[in-house]
């Protein structure tokens, strides 16, 4: 009877599955967008001026160091971001639980509150709050940029939260309740730690945007970032060089973001 050995069958990978390859792929691509873009920017014509950008960053006049009007609209859209993020995730949190209560009037209200946010434009919410709220509430346009955009990042950030709540099996929520705990125990203890980790990528997403979003509120003339640039233009006639400048400024915001969320949600799964 002959000697059934079950052979160790190798397969061989093909060069173009290879990792070689995809390196190599990617090189050609990096040097092919590279080359588009000079060659673009050769054929425009264009007189770049990137030798002037430093100075809109920082000045040294007399020996006394100065923040240039790029770091000075930088300082406030971190300044708009920072507040706009609490206010953000209390609104989320907030309207969350009141889609979840009991209450019929609280997730009418809450479901109102989605529908017409959701449902339109934020430039016409932006509007409406500094020519009909800002005056009614006596609100600077600094707060009114803050307010509106933090309502219409809330809203979605708010689905996130009860997503994540939500995804708690419900055996969690008796087992709780069955040792005792009170509902706010239970969120703190038992269901927080469960749903927080689901929920940081996507509110991830929603910071991101709240981010990029926050540029929109040059148009009631707060002097973030993007004003900032936009009257250097009208000085200098610069376009591209401080248009680019700027979209790097924003990408750095929002990959260090990224970044220190990813090692936020790391921590989080290790504490949990």
């Amino acid at each position: 009877m002959p000697n059934s050995v079950p052979k160790l069958i190798v397969r061989k990978t093909r060069w173009w599955n290879s990792k070689w390859f995809d390196v190599l792929q990617l090189f050609v691509f990096m040097v092919g967008l590279v080359w588009v873009t000079f060659n673009g920017a050769n054929q425009m014509g264009y007189n770049w001026q990137w030798y002037r950008i430093p100075q809109y960053f920082y000045e040294i006049i007399d020996g006394d160091f100065y923040f240039g009007p790029l770091i000075e609209g930088l300082f406030v859209t971190m300044e708009i971001t920072a507040y706009s993020i609490f206010i953000t995730l209390m609104v989320g949190l907030t309207t969350a639980m009141l889609r979840m209560s009991n209450s019929l009037s609280g997730r009418l209200l809450a479901w109102l509150y989605l529908e017409i946010v959701r449902n339109t434009p934020l430039l016409v919410q932006m509007f409406v709050f500094y020519f009909v709220l800002g005056p009614i509430v006596n609100l600077d346009r600094f707060w009114v940029g803050v307010l509106c955009i933090s309502l219409f990042e809330g809203s979605f950030a708010s689905e996130i939260i009860r997503a994540g709540i939500l995804s708690v099996v419900k055996g969690q929520w008796e087992a709780s309740y069955s040792v005792g705990l009170a509902q706010t125990d239970t969120y703190r203890y038992v269901v927080l730690p469960q749903a927080v980790p689901l929920m940081l990528p996507p509110l991830t997403g929603v910071i991101i945007n709240l981010i990029k979003h926050s540029a929109i509120v040059s148009v009631i003339a707060v002097f973030d970032l993007t004003t900032q640039a936009l009257d250097l233009i009208a000085e200098t006639f610069m376009s591209f060089e401080i248009w680019l400048t700027v979209a790097g400024i924003y990408l750095v915001m929002t990959i260090t973001l990224s970044v220190l969320v990813s090692f936020l949600e790391r921590w989080v799964r290790q504490r949990s």
